[in-house]
């Protein structure tokens, strides 16, 4: 079936976000329902100072730290799966709020970095969409062309055609994926805010 030229510039511009009325439209290139939000900010969500000085010089304290740290950053374990490891560790620490601290911006930072990969991957997977649909606009032209010759070039307009039919179940396929690569950053924004929470209920106080 033949796309028209404007069919495949609103593909490019706006079908990419689905619904496009919640976008982040100071970045036309962002294919998202969820506004583009490049950086997170740590003293959002951790209340406390933290002082990662604490950590040098002090091997064991590091290795716990790391070790409980890693443990909350991977998404494929359910953090209440470690809510008795994370009391645990602020039993040995009294609560320690700049001990959790410590945790909490581990995690932060691998998650965060994770997040901004993502987040670089979706922009590179969106210019992809915009420049196959210039390329179907371009082919489109093209059997436009051929059709108007005379006599017209059938052969060149069925290679074409074939070629339109192939690029547009690249586009279709690929979009298939996009509502799962959108939601992705989203999904590590609330594991940090659930494990700022976690870490946070385990503080003790400290006067």
């Amino acid at each position: 079936m033949l796309i028209t030229k404007p069919f495949v510039f609103a593909l490019a511009l706006t079908s990419m976000a689905a619904s496009a009325h919640a976008a982040d439209f100071s970045d036309p290139t962002w294919p998202c329902v969820q506004r583009k939000v490049e950086q997170l900010s740590l003293g959002l969500m951790w209340p406390h100072p933290v002082d990662t000085t604490r950590i040098e010089g002090d091997d064991a304290l590091g290795l716990e730290v790391a070790e409980l740290a890693d443990a909350l950053a991977l998404r494929r374990v359910e953090l209440e799966d470690l809510r008795p490891q994370v009391a645990a560790f602020a039993d040995r620490h009294n609560g320690d709020p700049a001990v959790l601290g410590l945790v909490f911006d581990r995690v932060f930072n691998g998650l965060s970095k994770r997040r901004t990969r993502i987040i670089s991957g979706i922009g590179k997977f969106s210019f992809s969409q915009i420049d196959l649909a210039e390329q179907i606009d371009e082919v489109r032209a093209e059997m436009d062309t051929a059709m108007a010759a005379d006599p017209p070039d059938y052969d060149k307009v069925d290679k074409l055609e074939e070629q339109l039919d192939w690029d547009q179940l690249i586009y279709s396929d690929r979009q298939r994926s996009i509502t799962y690569l959108c939601e992705t950053p989203q999904i590590i924004e609330r594991r940090l805010f659930a494990i700022a929470q976690m870490l946070q209920a385990a503080v003790q106080d400290q006067g």
